[in-house]
């Protein structure tokens, strides 16, 4: 059952994530606010964060399942 539930909990986390992502991608793309380069770059930080998050639920699933570190 744990592997049940772990398998669950990460595709969960993973749709959470990637929901974020896309949020807020359409917002910097269709400009719904007034963007100043500064205010651009963080949200595209945030994004980059969001995306290394992804690499990492993957990373502990690896691990999880018997993996070794890299």
């Amino acid at each position: 059952m744990a592997l049940t539930y772990q398998a669950f909990f990460k595709h969960e986390l993973s749709t959470l994530i990637e929901t974020e992502i896309d949020r807020m991608k359409d917002s910097l793309v269709t400009g719904h606010t007034a963007l100043d380069y500064p205010h651009y770059k963080h949200q595209v930080g945030i994004i980059m964060g969001l995306y290394r998050a992804l690499e990492l639920v993957d990373e502990a699933d690896r691990l999880a399942n018997g993996g070794e570190r890299n």
